[in-house]
């Protein structure tokens, strides 16, 4: 069975974005995109945010210069939403800001017995794609929530601190009111 590489592999190396897919399939070096995970970006209740009835807001912030994979940011988007949602009954707005573009690929090695004939080692070490990522730097929003009361921010930062151990990165926590 194949699985994913640790997250470790990617997350605090520096890249360049890689994004690039050629409309002309021999220029291309990757030939498919692997599709998106996050299947939403904004949760909750859009009007309210949009008439100004969720004055409380908190904003996740990287503090660190990583890249997030999508399927991180699908299990917290996952977690939150659920627990938001089971707390205050829609009366939120849950938001993902960053959008994964970042193709990430592996030059993927065989190993064991006979399997020094069946590879071509760094002749053709472009790789394979194997998931996408987002390019965070440091102080750049991760999700944002606003909330109607008082009371449900201190159960919205309880849940963004359980939050903190799906994420490869340090992170804090903003709190601002609108009004």
């Amino acid at each position: 069975m194949v699985a994913l590489r640790k997250a470790n592999a990617y997350s605090k190396r520096y890249t360049r974005p890689f994004t690039r897919i050629s409309k002309r399939k021999n220029r291309a070096y990757i030939k498919t995109v692997p599709p998106q995970k996050i299947v939403k970006f904004n949760m909750g209740n859009i009007k309210l945010f949009e008439n100004k009835k969720l004055p409380f807001q908190l904003t996740m912030v990287a503090a660190e210069k990583i890249q997030m994979r999508h399927n991180s940011f699908e299990a917290c988007r996952q977690f939150l939403n659920k627990k938001l949602d089971k707390d205050l009954g829609g009366q939120y707005f849950f938001k993902v800001v960053p959008f994964p573009h970042h193709i990430q690929r592996e030059n993927k090695m065989l190993t064991g017995a006979g399997a020094d004939r069946m590879q071509t080692g760094m002749q053709l070490s472009f790789g394979k794609s194997i998931g996408k990522a987002a390019l965070i730097k440091e102080n750049e929003p991760l999700f944002f929530i606003a909330l109607p009361t008082e009371k449900s921010v201190a159960s919205a930062r309880h849940y963004l601190k359980q939050i903190k151990s799906k994420i490869p990165c340090k992170s804090h926590i903003l709190y601002e009111i609108k009004k």
